[in-house]
């Protein structure tokens, strides 16, 4: 037995010499043995080099074997540049491993026109889900398989590329698309993709923080019709899971809900173009995506743009005719009623325009978000949020007309499905900070939403404070929001006062303004003691109505001049006394 001598002082480590009489396999194995059993006695000097493990995922989506087989050689050659590869089936990962994962490198065929092969099917649906994750710690490049024979060449490895683009995942390397002969261009993007990839461990992302640009997938929870048969409403309860978010509110703050558009519609609108949806436009973020899921997820289709209304009319001048003169800027109020009731799909239909799918999309709108005043406490029901949406449905000029946000939450998602959302705060309509104050609430119809929430905080704070509720709809029957809830809160004297107006109910309709005037002695009293007066609801007519009943309430009971009157009411909301959630 030899020894190798020792550096900076160290003792030798002893080894088996070549010409023992031991095999190659025997003499390997005792010279690892000897190794580490006299590790411990190498004291000072510098340490072993460590080496570098980086976690690398290696997918692949294959048909007929070759990107598997190149995923392999992809592993085989990482582990020289210290990777870690794990190489998986892309039908394997998960979304979790996605979240969790720093580096990607996915190989993928195409199959059929465009289509992902079958071991990637239900990786490609994951990825396309509403629930996938945000991924902008994941590091990623795509190499893509395909066959120029087929119209939509190396198709699915576009996709892929898109998507994980969209979710936020840095593209560290150009996807490379190759034909059947693609040994030289596979090659080169294996050697160039595993270079670009970062070498340093990527730090764990901070503390994501949802908002607008960004919002939460949220779970729905469930969704149920609170009108009762024989209504001609549709307003719903939506219960919406923060699980996992970190999001919280404050009663009075909105939900914004990111919707979808009408897939049906989209499809409608792809037709009357002469497009199958697969074209490539940019997003509204500017992001490669298909045509359909731009249509879908990215414009506003139904309200159409100046933009594009100008750019039919100079195509085809005679279909505008009716409508022409309305857009010069005088006519602003004719062109809105004009508009009313008439979405992008007729002045397609009518006119004949068709653009190419880059060119159209540049004409609309990005998507908005919309607002929903939280309907519940999070002391009440923690971890979730609930909401109270007025279904849109009617029909225009010989077509069914959807709201596009209050429809995908009726129609296009299910419980268990997926809702993007975030916490819109709410800077001036609160709560007294005082818990012993009263509190005066007006809202018909879905504007009684922020104040179910403000019964149920002020329940499960314990607050002291006299509540009083004004609340209207169309028939007592059908239409009593909530009323279980309402009856049972007035049942135990928390809710102090319950005071309806269901208009149809009788020749004279009835409203919450009329309501206010009926018991203006009693208003006017509970003013006096310091209570604060809230408003949710319609603003063009509802709130403006309420208003004027208000002053009239003060003028009548307070004995005030008008001028006095509107002094008061002034008062009452410079001291935050008068709140107001009009939409």
């Amino acid at each position: 037995m030899a020894a190798e001598p020792g550096q900076f002082g160290t003792p030798p480590v002893p080894f088996v010499p070549e010409n023992a009489p031991f095999s190659i396999e025997q003499r390997a194995w005792l010279n690892g043995f000897l190794a580490g059993r006299f590790s411990d006695a190498r004291v000072g000097g510098p340490p072993p080099p460590e080496k570098k493990t980086l976690p690398l995922l290696i997918v692949y989506g294959s048909q007929t074997g070759s990107a598997e087989g190149l995923a392999k050689r992809l592993a085989a050659k990482s582990k020289e540049l210290d990777f870690a590869p794990r190489v998986a089936e892309a039908n394997t990962v998960t979304l979790a491993d996605l979240a969790a994962a720093e580096r990607l490198l996915l190989v993928t065929s195409t199959w059929g026109d465009g289509e992902p092969p079958d071991n990637a099917v239900t990786f490609f649906a994951n990825l396309h889900a509403d629930s996938a994750p945000r991924l902008e710690h994941l590091s990623y490049s795509v190499l893509a398989l395909g066959d120029r024979n087929y119209a939509d060449f190396c198709g699915a490895g576009r996709k892929f590329d898109e998507r994980l683009a969209a979710l936020g995942a840095k593209r560290v390397h150009p996807r490379v698309e190759c034909d059947t002969n693609y040994e030289a261009d596979a090659a080169k993007w294996i050697s160039s993709a595993l270079e670009a990839l970062p070498k340093a461990a990527v730090p764990a992302p901070a503390s994501v923080r949802y908002d607008r640009k960004n919002p939460f997938k949220a779970k729905l929870i469930a969704s149920r019709v609170l009108n009762k048969p024989g209504s001609s409403k549709e307003t719903r309860h939506i219960e919406i899971s923060l699980e996992g978010s970190g999001l919280s509110y404050e009663v009075g703050d909105a939900l914004g809900v990111v919707p979808a558009n009408c897939p049906t519609l989209a499809a409608e609108i792809l037709a009357l173009l002469g497009c199958d949806g697969e074209e490539a436009v940019p997003n509204a973020d500017g992001v490669e995506s298909s045509f359909r899921h731009a249509l879908q997820h990215s414009y506003m289709i139904t309200q159409p743009t100046l933009a594009l209304l100008k750019e039919i009319a100079a195509r085809a001048p005679e279909s505008a005719a009716e409508w022409l003169p309305l857009l010069a800027p005088e006519n602003k109020n004719g062109l809105e009623d004009y508009l009313r009731g008439r979405e992008v799909i007729d002045f397609l239909k009518s006119s004949g325009v068709k653009f190419a799918p880059k060119e159209f999309v540049a004409l609309l709108k990005k998507l908005q978000p919309r607002l929903y005043s939280i309907a519940s406490s999070i002391k009440a029901h923690p971890g979730q949020v609930h909401l109270t949406v007025g279904t849109v449905r009617y029909e225009t000029h010989g077509r069914s007309r959807k709201g596009v946000c209050s429809t995908f939450l009726a129609d296009r998602v299910e419980p268990g499905g997926m809702v993007p959302v975030f916490i819109q705060t709410s800077h001036g309509f609160r709560l007294p900070a005082d818990p012993a104050t009263p509190i005066i609430m007006v809202g018909p119809g879905t504007g009684i939403a922020p104040f179910r929430a403000f019964l149920e905080e002020r329940r499960a704070s314990g607050a002291t404070g006299k509540n009083w509720l004004f609340f209207g709809d169309q028939q007592r029957a059908g239409d009593f929001l909530y009323e279980e809830e309402l009856s049972a809160m007035q049942r135990d004297g928390f809710l102090t006062r319950l005071d309806l107006a269901f208009s149809r109910d009788q020749a004279e309709k009835i409203y919450v303004q009329n309501r206010m005037l009926e018991n203006g002695a009693e208003l006017w009293n509970w003013l006096e003691a310091g209570a604060h007066f809230y408003v949710c609801g319609d603003a063009k007519r509802m709130a403006r109505d309420v208003d004027a009943a208000l002053h009239q309430v003060i003028q009548s009971a307070g004995a005030k001049s008008p001028e006095a009157a509107a002094a008061y009411v002034q008062n009452l909301k410079s001291t935050k006394r008068y709140q107001r959630d009009v939409y």
